[in-house]
């Protein structure tokens, strides 16, 4: 029996994740009918069926199931091989898109410009992504690589190094009780609406950006939700509830209209670089490097 063709894979993992032979041809570019052909060629060479279907649904056999789980680890580190052998051959040139939320801060800039110094063939691009979708810009392939607030929970992403922990500082409105204050303890955050994320951003990392309690237990009252580090601020202006943001950040936004006021008793924010572990390249690994120089994360240099 001759070995499948790498298409009749790629169509296979394609309609097992669909579960749809449209969209599995849309995925790839190809008609229905060829995806039809290219699973009937692989059903013959294995010796059974994969896929079962009516009208209304397609479904995996047993058979089915037993090779998509065992094919889409493969199949991906067969891809992800590939790339970093591609990237070897051409070196580092070509383009390296990293994604920041929020304002680039002077530790990922001094990356930037280490990484296009030490590789003056590949052009380094940064772009913003919404503070209310961390990971999707990631995930859509939209960029290489990004900057994003701590925590990262995701099984799909690579943690690279994770630098500028800092303090958290509360924005209020300037006609706020606490604006005079020197600082403000967690608990104290019960006191009034918290302004939150909305959007794509899970939820476990929205509720680290916006509690819901204090560390203590006390239920911290919900505020508005925005997408936007600028509308989030303007509630805070307009005295819509408080937010939780990285000093750094409050330097940046300082505003006579907002004050900032240290929280204690809560974890410091941190920032970490992650990219998608089955679109790694050496440009990837380039720029983690430079990072980890910078911010002095050795164990990420590695």
């Amino acid at each position: 029996m001759s070995n499948p063709e790498i298409r009749e894979l790629e169509a296979f993992l394609a309609l097992a994740e669909e579960l749809h032979f449209g969209r599995a041809g849309e995925r790839l570019y190809l008609s229905q009918s060829r995806i039809s052909q290219l699973l009937r060629a692989l059903e013959s060479r294995i010796g059974g069926r994969l896929v079962d279907r009516t009208s209304r649904r397609v479904w995996l056999t047993p058979l089915g199931e037993q090779l998509h789980v065992g094919l889409r680890p493969a199949f991906d580190a067969i891809v992800a091989t590939i790339d970093a052998v591609r990237d070897t051959a051409r070196g580092l040139g070509g383009v390296l898109r990293v994604g920041f939320q929020g304002t680039a801060n002077d530790l990922f800039l001094r990356a930037v410009t280490a990484f296009r110094d030490g590789h003056p063939d590949c052009a380094a691009e940064i772009v913003e992504i919404p503070l209310s979708d961390p990971f999707g810009a990631v995930h859509r392939g939209e960029v290489d690589a990004a900057v994003v607030l701590m925590p990262v929970l995701d099984d799909a992403l690579v943690l690279g190094p994770v630098f500028s922990a800092r303090p958290l500082t509360l924005a209020v409105s300037a006609r706020h009780p606490y604006a005079r204050r020197p600082a403000v303890d967690a608990e104290e955050l019960a006191s009034g609406p918290l302004i939150g994320i909305a959007g794509a951003a899970p939820e476990y990392w929205r509720l680290v950006q916006a509690p819901a309690v204090t560390p203590g237990g006390r239920a911290i009252p919900a505020g508005p939700a925005v997408s936007s580090l600028q509308e989030g601020l303007a509630l805070v202006r307009a005295g819509r509830g408080a937010m939780l943001l990285c000093d750094p950040t409050a330097d940046y936004y300082g505003s006579h209209a907002v004050a900032f006021v240290p929280v204690t008793g809560l974890p410091e924010s941190s920032l970490a670089l992650v990219w998608h572990r089955n679109h790694e390249t050496a440009r990837i690994r380039g720029f983690a490097r430079a990072l980890a120089d910078v911010t002095g994360d050795a164990g990420a240099a590695g």
